[in-house]
């Protein structure tokens, strides 16, 4: 007899979701439910269910008859303006809370719920927060480490999603990748639009790709590659070692800006620059009238408006990760020893992974072409 699953992916248009979106539809016997205000890019391939996880009412009404969902993902966020303030904000906090109650309860009131997968980050483990900070952490990051108490959604989203359990018999996974690349389009937190506009502006007029960050740091870094975080929602969704864990994830390797600079100029058709440092939250917007021209120009997919395409606080991230200050002892990187030992094996080379995302980018006709006497 042939067994299908459903999988209702929350937050199906943002970066992690997208990816998500994209794994499923393409792997035998998965059908998919995308949840998210915006429509999903993939949409034509699976069923889109328009729904403001804010609205528990309307939660109630569009979810109780989705009685064949097997398995959900949970990549839902709310942020607000300028990202870090909101971080600490009790409201936002208590409404990611409430966001995923409201999309849970119905589900499984009526649905024979098997596995949840809920997506955290980095920022569990409290560095970002004044009280703990980079010296507040043990290095690496272990999920084994007790929680250090500060003020996070992500606790209080687990702690319902566990509760919640009892004595049930459906599995939880909770995922905690570090900074995500991928081709999702005006989100909170994706720098890959960021920086294809970035070089397709500084291209039109002639210039190299220049380096904008305020500083230069020689830190080790790590990145998640979009892609992989799906790879690794399906392992978790029938995987039997999944359940009950909660695991970091990275691509495996670690990457300096200045020695992936030349692989995204290269990617992008242009030489490498110089360090110019430039505040891309201020100059990106004062260029919106050059990006509209662009996306005429070369019939882009992509908004006109710039802000649309990039997201107000990818740009805000996008600084912020250009110019980090290294920390006092030097890098804290996220151990990925559970996750291998569960079971979950697969590896992104992050240098690889930036030419794919922009390859793809140029191919979906976001940005124009790296080769302009291809078009």
């Amino acid at each position: 007899m042939d067994t299908r699953f459903k999988v209702l992916i929350a937050g199906a248009s943002g970066l992690v979701g997208q990816a998500a979106v994209r794994n499923f539809a393409s792997l035998p016997d998965w059908d998919v439910v995308a949840v998210s205000r915006r429509r999903p890019v993939h949409a034509e391939s699976v069923e889109w269910l328009p729904l403001d996880l804010n609205d528990p009412i309307e939660c109630t009404r569009a979810l109780s008859s989705l009685c064949d969902v097997t398995h959900v993902v949970y990549a839902a966020l709310f942020e607000t303006p300028g990202l870090s303030s909101g971080w600490f904000d009790e409201d936002v906090i208590h409404r990611n809370e409430s966001m995923l109650q409201n999309l849970v309860e119905p589900l499984l009131a009526t649905a024979d719920i098997r596995h949840v997968s809920l997506l955290q980050g980095t920022k569990a483990y409290g560095m970002h927060h004044p009280s703990i900070g980079w010296r507040g952490v043990k290095n690496p990051l272990r999920e084994r480490e007790p929680r250090t108490p500060h003020p996070n959604f992500y606790f209080l989203q687990e702690d319902y999603l566990r509760d919640r359990q009892g004595g049930s018999s459906w599995g939880l996974t909770i995922f905690r990748p570090t900074v995500i690349y991928g081709d999702a389009t005006g989100n909170n937190m994706n720098l890959i639009p960021v920086l294809g506009a970035w070089a397709a502006l500084l291209r039109d007029e002639g210039r190299p790709l220049d380096f904008p960050g305020q500083l230069l740091s020689t830190m080790v870094r790590e990145a998640a590659d979009a892609d992989l975080v799906a790879r690794a929602l399906a392992w978790a969704a029938l995987s039997p070692d999944a359940m009950g864990g909660t695991y970091n994830l990275t691509n495996g390797d670690v990457f300096l800006w200045q020695n992936v600079w030349p692989v995204i100029a290269e990617a992008m058709g242009m030489p490498v620059g110089d360090h110019r440092p430039t505040e891309l939250l201020h100059e990106l917007p004062d260029r919106a009238a050059q990006w509209s021209a662009l996306v005429d120009r070369f019939g882009l997919r992509s908004p006109t408006n710039i802000l649309d395409f990039v997201g107000y606080n990818s740009l805000v991230y996008a600084d912020g990760l250009l110019s980090g200050q290294d920390p006092p002892g030097g890098p804290v990187l996220n151990s990925t020893i559970a996750l291998r030992l569960a079971g979950f094996h697969d590896c992104m080379d992050t240098e690889d992974m930036f030419r794919k995302w922009f390859r793809r980018i140029q191919e979906q006709r976001m940005v124009p072409p790296a080769d302009l006497n291809s078009d």
